[in-house]
């Protein structure tokens, strides 16, 4: 399950780990923060209840989408050229 929250200057999106099989360990709730120049993915530590952070630019975020559909090897995205109006 997820939710998707509009706020003044990010959209924040939540993963709730509901688990396949009730016997499952449940994950801590991720949070994703999409700002103009960064994403942000925060999810607290169920041992020590600190907050882990990392933080992508959106190229880094492109990327990562992109690797998840791709076999083993090194890649770089390129960018298609804009129409010229």
């Amino acid at each position: 399950m997820f939710t998707i929250e509009h706020e003044f200057d990010a959209t924040v999106i939540t993963l709730v780990d509901e688990g396949e099989d009730p016997r499952d360990y449940l994950q801590e709730d991720i949070t994703i923060q999409t700002f103009d120049d960064c994403v942000v993915l925060e999810q607290v530590d169920d041992q020590t209840d600190e907050i882990n952070r990392i933080v992508f630019s959106h190229a880094q975020l492109r990327e990562l989408a992109a690797a998840l559909n791709l076999p083993e090897g090194v890649y770089r995205l390129q960018t298609k050229p804009q129409d010229k109006d």
